[in-house]
């Protein structure tokens, strides 16, 4: 029996040989990280001096690496800020007088694509959002300021939704589909044998009866279709398409990119919790570094990509869970790692975690950040592939993705842990003969000396995350503002219980396989909306 390997979700896909080589891939980053750790801890008892220079020299490599990505950031804050305030229409319209266009590179600009024959398809999956979080979007889209005749919106309602979901589906065509070229509603039916309930099967179901119902059938060009594939909450910044098209039809290759926005978790920002507040910060400003550092870059929520590369890939994956960054592995695979991720520059904005309370708010932050961490999941696939390609694929960009990938999950889970907690074992478990030793009394005082320069790129993201903050209707006074800095305090915590922990449980959970199903982060009204009073358990493990 033939197996696609670029379609397979798990080691349990697999048989035989194959599936106790992608077993162990996938028990690789976990074995890794408690390695680390538990080496680490039994070390502060037998070799405590030894622990003590691990973590001094630690400490300074995380000094460095504060100051190396607050240059980044910085560099990031001044691009974004720079393409706000670009008039995208204008360049679009200005294209071929633009200098900055090399014309004569018929890789970098297509003569015979203009931007009037580029048609926006933006899937937009829900399932049991309601209207106040819908109808924002919708509105979004439609006042972007790029022609709305030219785009294509997919609602892609779940099946076990209900009806009420369909009802709100078919109001919001009949208030908005007169706007667009098509509106077209997809009802993903639940159930289906070998998918995993979560947003990549049913956008690829919607993609996939989107194809037939309208794409061929109007015989529309695959090499003209951009697809924008946005979670439910997610609200463009105006000029968002305009932005997306002029780097579309100005970059190297683009049939062999996807496209990445920069994601703020702004809609909900004055109503939530502080602690989901510098969570949500915190990943904005990883995205925004990424974004200098494009070669580190992979899909991430919210991001567009080309009708043609869905279509050779036979869209997302339905037997997954990390669909927006499994897609960008895919494609990466299939063309023979030449695939990227082009950086926008460019906002959205969607609602970070929201409950009925900070208790209940800070669950489902933590299920979050788990989710997050199940990326972790794209790392075993992208090795395994890379085997059974490895005389075909560039093998240099290979090796080096998965390096990248591989320090990066270790070092979520493991660095904050290291520098908060292990860093102060050799005093407790290194006895009466470390603790009389001069490094014992010395460690404590260059721990914090080098912690606290550290501190600067806190004050870093307190600044900008105060920068990026959207108006209120009410200005805030001098006196509330000081707790939006403030709130910054509580980040070493936070990157250790919404960063370093549900990190560390997604890669345990992928090494003893007890798999992670999709969660669906409840906000604000849908939490208490969709619960009724009740608590529902949005994983399926």
């Amino acid at each position: 029996m033939h197996i696609d390997y670029l379609k397979i979700g798990s080691s349990g896909d697999l048989k035989d040989g194959d599936f106790k080589i992608y077993r162990a891939l996938e028990i690789l980053p976990g074995f890794l990280s408690w390695s680390t750790l538990l080496v680490l801890i039994v070390l502060s008892y037998f070799k405590p001096v030894l622990v003590a220079y691990i973590v001094i020299a630690f400490d300074v490599y995380w000094l460095l690496l504060v100051l190396f990505l607050g240059i980044h950031l910085i560099s990031a804050y001044t691009k974004y800020q720079k393409n706000l305030k670009i008039d995208w229409m204008l360049r679009l319209k200005n294209l071929k007088n633009d200098k900055s266009v090399s014309h004569k590179d018929s890789l970098s600009y297509k003569d015979d694509l203009e931007w009037q024959d580029i048609i926006h398809m933006i899937v937009l999956p829900t399932s049991y959002e309601g209207l106040d979080i819908i109808e924002p979007t919708i509105k979004g889209i439609v006042n972007d300021g790029f022609p709305t005749e030219q785009m294509i919106v997919v609602f892609a309602v779940e099946g076990r939704a209900g009806e009420e979901a369909r009802v709100w589906a078919n109001n919001m065509k009949e208030k908005y589909g007169k706007y667009f070229r098509n509106f077209v509603i997809v009802v993903h039916p639940d159930g289906i044998e070998g998918e995993i309930k979560g947003k990549g099967s049913n956008q690829a179901w919607a993609a996939k009866e989107v194809k037939k119902s309208l794409v061929d059938k109007e015989n529309l060009d695959y090499d003209k279709i951009l697809v924008s594939v946005f979670d439910i909450d997610t609200i463009v910044e105006p000029g968002y398409f305009s932005c997306l098209s002029y780097k579309f039809l100005t970059v190297r290759d683009p049939y062999r990119a996807s496209y990445q926005p920069v994601p703020l978790y702004h809609n909900n920002i004055w109503k939530t919790s502080f602690f989901a507040r510098v969570a949500a910060s915190s990943n904005t400003f990883w995205q925004m570094m990424q974004q200098i550092r494009h070669e580190k870059l992979a899909t991430y929520s919210s991001h567009s990509m080309t009708w043609r590369a869905l279509s050779d890939v036979d869209f997302w994956s339905v037997n997954m869970v990390s669909e927006d960054s499994r897609i960008f592995w895919h494609c990466f695979c299939f063309y023979d790692g030449d695939y990227r991720v082009e950086p926008l520059h460019f906002p959205v904005s969607m609602d970070a975690t929201e409950d009925k309370n900070a208790l209940a708010t800070a669950k489902n932050l933590y299920k979050q950040q788990r989710r997050w961490g199940w990326g972790v999941e794209n790392l075993p696939y992208l090795i395994f592939n890379i085997i059974k390609r490895r005389k075909t694929i560039n093998i240099k960009n290979a090796i080096g993705k998965t390096m990248i990938q591989l320090y990066g999950f270790h070092s979520w889970a493991t660095n904050a842990l290291i520098i908060g907690v292990i860093g102060w074992l050799p005093m407790f478990l290194g006895g009466d003969r470390f603790n009389q030793s001069v490094l014992s009394t010395n460690l404590p005082f260059i721990t914090r000396t080098l912690m606290t320069a550290a501190m600067s790129g806190m004050v870093l993201s307190a600044i900008i995350s105060t920068l990026l903050l959207p108006k209120r209707k009410e200005a805030l006074s001098f006196i509330k503002k000081i707790p939006l800095v403030l709130q910054w305090v509580i980040l070493p915590i936070s990157i250790v219980v919404f960063g370093a922990i549900p990190g560390l449980e997604a890669q345990t959970r992928l090494m003893l396989n007890k798999r992670l199903g999709f969660q669906v982060t409840p906000k604000g009204a849908q939490a208490s909306a969709a619960t009724d009073g009740k608590e529902i358990n949005w994983d399926q493990t």
